[in-house]
């Protein structure tokens, strides 16, 4: 009987070990982009005499739509597609996945 009493007092600990794992590397991964957010906002304080250019990619339900401009916005376009094709295709995959386990 205290066997068991063990084997269920190591369940809940296990579970919190984890989830603290989880958190740290949700913070890790938080502070990290924080970071880079501060470095570009300062080397765009001080790198005045640069160029800009953008690039982003909207979906609208699976349907990408990428947008660019500026001098390098070819380069920005491609790898956004090629970003969006990959999420879309990793999404049906998912999706397969998710429909062949509940069958």
């Amino acid at each position: 009987m205290t066997e068991d009493t063990y084997e269920e007092n190591q369940e809940p600990e296990e579970n919190s070990v984890t989830f603290s794992k989880v958190m740290l590397l949700f913070m890790a991964g938080f502070v990290l982009v924080f970071i880079g957010v501060l470095i570009l906002i300062v080397a765009g304080a001080f790198g005045g005499n640069g160029s800009a250019s953008v690039g982003i990619v909207i979906f609208i339900g699976p349907f990408p739509i990428v947008l660019g401009a500026g001098p390098n916005a070819e380069w920005l376009i491609l790898i956004g597609a090629i970003v969006a094709a990959l999420s879309v295709a990793i999404f049906a995959l998912m999706r397969r996945k998710m429909v062949e386990e509940v069958d």
